[in-house]
């Protein structure tokens, strides 16, 4: 999933930023209101994270040209304890609302909560054979079995099995779990793949995770036993 901060304090950009990295979200952050409004407006973010005094543009005013036009998930941050500042930020059509300094596990757990209310249960849940991966939870079972995932091993898990039956190429599995572009003669994907392989199809299961030499790799259950 990927999000957007927009946020004008140094330190709170990089908490943030260095929290949702380790959970396995992609960031995108701006500085002030509107490089905000233009990264909301041509991005596809699953949420931002919205601070309500910013630079340029404030955060209320961004969010009401955001509502015109795009509905995705906004949290608004401020350092202002005041019942109105709550009540602007909302009725300008914000889902949630915190007030610094907060925590963040909270702002996590908000989130997650928003974006279980946003997206549809075939979008936040999806089976591939008798493994059942939650893209909200980040959390992976295979025939009740927890997968003991880090966050990118779960981001390649995730990203492949948007993508099931459909073979994805070592240049776009950089782009979409690591979200940049390198080399691709490196092993970094090759690793990856190795390590979720070992977790995913233990013994005795069926494997899921394919190899397809020369083109990609491919998650989906095969009548043989395959790579």
């Amino acid at each position: 999933m990927k999000i957007l901060i927009v946020e004008d304090e140094d330190k709170t950009v990089a908490y943030l930023r260095r929290g949702l990295a380790e959970q396995g979200y992609s960031v995108d952050y701006a500085g002030n209101g509107e490089d905000g409004l233009h990264l909301a407006l041509t991005g596809d973010y699953d949420a931002i994270v919205l601070d309500i005094m910013l630079p340029r543009l404030d955060g209320i005013s961004l969010l009401q040209s955001l509502r015109s036009s795009r509905d995705t998930p906004v949290i608004m941050l401020t350092a202002r304890d005041k019942v109105d500042d709550r009540l602007r930020g909302l009725g300008a059509g914000a889902d949630d609302y915190l007030v610094k300094p907060f925590s963040f596990l909270e702002l996590l757990a908000r989130m997650q909560a928003i974006l279980r209310r946003g997206r549809s249960q075939e979008a936040t849940q999806i089976q591939v054979a008798d493994l059942h991966i939650d893209l909200v939870a980040r959390r992976a079972t295979r025939r009740g079995r927890r997968l003991n995932l880090t966050a990118k091993e779960f981001s390649l898990l995730a990203a492949l099995a948007r993508r099931r039956s459909q073979i994805v190429s070592k240049t776009a599995i950089t782009e979409l779990v690591w979200d940049i572009n390198f080399d691709t003669n490196t092993n970094v994907v090759e690793v990856a793949i190795k390590r979720l392989r070992a977790k995913l199809d233990g013994p005795g299961e069926a494997k899921l995770l394919h190899t397809v030499r020369g083109m990609g790799y491919v998650l989906e259950l095969r009548d043989g036993v395959g790579e």
